[in-house]
C-alpha cells in the first residue's frame, strides 16, 4: 500500500508488515529539505497508527546516499540557524519521539550532518560497504547544537564523538562500524535483502514485547530521575495478561511458528 503525501521528495509504503520511508531527492544525495522534514512526522504517525506496520525502515533513493546532510540553500532562509534568544528556529515537530515501533536505517553511501543524527534516531543501523559517515559541522563554521552533541555522545561515547564532531571528516563504513554508528555493514547487493530479513524477523515478534523492549532501552538511557518505571511495570503487565502470550506458550509446546496479533 502507498501512501500519498504532499510532496514527491518522500515516499512512503506500507509491505508485508513493514512500513517503509524514502528520502526521495537521489538528485540531491537526499539532502533533507524543510519540505521533507515537514512531512516526515506525518508518515510517521501514519505507521504509528497502523496496526499492520510492525516495524519501520528508513533508506534513501538511489544508490549514492542515505541522506548526505541538509539542504544548505536554506540555512538562515527557512530553518536550522540557532537563535540567540533560544526561540524556535523553524524546526519542524519530532515525529521520530512518537513512533513506537521498531525503526531500522538501511543505509547506502552518504550519511552526513543531518542524515547521521537522522539514521540515529534509528534503533538498528544496517550499512552497505559504501557507507560514509560524519558531521561537517566544524569544516563549515556551523554552530552545532548541544542536543545534536549529546545525540553523537550518546551512540559512540565522548572520545569517539569528539573525533568526529573535531575532525569533520568522513569515516568508512568499516571505521562506523568499529566506532558504533552502525550495527552491521555487509555487501551493497545484500543491503536490502539484510534488512528484510532482519525487518521480517522484529515484525513476526509480539508486538507488545517489541514494544517493552524499546521503551525499556529508551528510558535506560535517561537520568534515573527521569525515568518512568510505572510506564515500564505497566508495559510489562500488558505482556504477561496479553493473548499473545498464550500462543507464544502454546505455539513453543506445539512447535510451531506462533501468529502475534499484539493483544
Amino acid at each position: 500500500m502507498t501512501i500519498m503525501l504532499e510532496t514527491e521528495q518522500m515516499l512512503a509504503r506500507v509491505e508485508d508488515g513493514i512500513g517503509w520511508m524514502t528520502f526521495n531527492r537521489p538528485e540531491r544525495r537526499n539532502a533533507l529539505s524543510g519540505e521533507m522534514q515537514r512531512v516526515i512526522p506525518a508518515i510517521l504517525e501514519t505507521f504509528q497508527a497502523d496496526p499492520d506496520v510492525r516495524v519501520v525502515v528508513m533508506r534513501g533513493a538511489g544508490d549514492k546516499a542515505f541522506v548526505a546532510g541538509a539542504d544548505i540553500g536554506e540555512f538562515g532562509r527557512e530553518r536550522g540557524m540557532p537563535r540567540r534568544d533560544g526561540g524556535d528556529d523553524g524546526r519542524p515537530r519530532d515525529g521520530f519521539a512518537l513512533l513506537e515501533k521498531p525503526l531500522i536505517a538501511m543505509i547506502r553511501g552518504y550519511a552526513l550532518g543531518a542524515g547521521l543524527l537522522t539514521a540515529l534516531r534509528a534503533d538498528i543501523r544496517i550499512t552497505a560497504e559504501d557507507g560514509r559517515f560524519g558531521i561537517p559541522a566544524a569544516r563549515l563554521g556551523l554552530g552545532y547544537g548541544f542536543e545534536s552533541t549529546k545525540a553523537i555522545v550518546d551512540a559512540v561515547g565522548k572520545t569517539a564523538a569528539a573525533e568526529i564532531l573535531l575532525t569533520g571528516r568522513q569515516f568508512s563504513a568499516e571505521e562506523a562500524l568499529r566506532l558504533g554508528l552502525v550495527s552491521r555493514v555487509v555487501p551493497v547487493d545484500q543491503l536490502e535483502p539484510t534488512v528484510r530479513e532482519l525487518a521480517s524477523t522484529i515484525a513476526e515478534n509480539a508486538p507488545l514485547t517489541v514494544r517493552l523492549v524499546r521503551e525499556s532501552i529508551r528510558q535506560s538511557m535517561l537520568e534515573p530521575e527521569e525515568r518512568d518505571m510505572e510506564r515500564v511495570r505497566a508495559m510489562a503487565v500488558d505482556c504477561a495478561e496479553s493473548d499473545d502470550f498464550l500462543e507464544g506458550r502454546k505455539a513453543f509446546a506445539e512447535k510451531r511458528r506462533p501468529q502475534f496479533t499484539g493483544r
